[in-house]
């Protein structure tokens, strides 16, 4: 796969927004809400730097657009959060969980309100600047709708766990350790086993797919551009 400079230009602004503002938004309401764990450590900032894991936001996207990954996903560097230290741990940890989600989609929402301003963009720029949208429009949707899956360390996880009745919550917390491992399964392994089989057993893309479509399908609806 051919990269160019310029497909990297229009795609490393976008993933560094989304992924800054969702980090800086899990730490600034965990600060809000009892924990200053995140601010202590320089975590509640618009720094990408702060927020970079070379893994998973360098390495693991990379290798699945190299692969021809039927989606691809990553993650950033954790916010770190001593849910002992909210005010209603169990309750303020679903506030925590769903602020960087939610953030993703008012950035959605933002750039679905910017493609109106397209017209006021010099001609020579406007081309950049519209691809630059549409990938944050993309990013931000993908990374909303990947992160409310039901699987801790995953945002979704982390609200199913503080939702749940105990008996449910606990095993599923139990499975934090090994989640991102489990997802990696799922959305790789799992689609080359079946591919061998002769089965389609590319499930969680699929789904992840639906429901981003739906999303982008909302934001577009709400911003004036369906």
């Amino acid at each position: 796969m051919n990269i160019s400079l310029y497909g990297l230009s229009v795609w490393v602004l976008p993933l560094l927004i989304a992924i800054t503002f969702h980090e800086a938004a899990h730490g600034f309401v965990a600060w809000r809400l009892g924990d200053n764990t995140a601010r202590q450590l320089g975590r509640v900032s618009f720094n990408p730097l702060k927020h970079i894991d070379p893994f998973g936001t360098v390495i693991l996207p990379g290798v699945l657009l190299l692969s021809h990954s039927p989606f691809v996903f990553g993650y950033a560097k954790p916010v770190p959060v001593n849910f002992r230290n909210l005010n209603h741990p169990r309750l303020d940890m679903v506030w925590v969980a769903l602020a960087g989600p939610a953030t993703n989609i008012l950035l959605a929402i933002a750039t679905g309100f910017a493609f109106h301003l397209l017209p006021l963009v010099p001609a020579e720029y406007a081309k950049w600047v519209a691809d630059n949208l549409k990938n944050s429009l993309l990013i931000n949707a993908v990374l909303a709708v990947f992160n409310m899956l039901p699987i801790p360390p995953l945002d979704g996880g982390r609200v199913a766990v503080g939702l749940l009745p105990n008996f449910l919550a606990y095993p599923l917390a139990r499975l934090e350790p090994y989640g991102m491992l489990i997802l990696i399964g799922a959305i790789i392994l799992l689609p080359l086993l079946g591919a061998q089989l002769g089965l389609n057993l590319d499930v969680i893309s699929t789904i992840l797919r639906t429901l981003t479509g739906y999303v982008l399908s909302a934001v577009l609806f709400l911003t004036g551009n369906g």
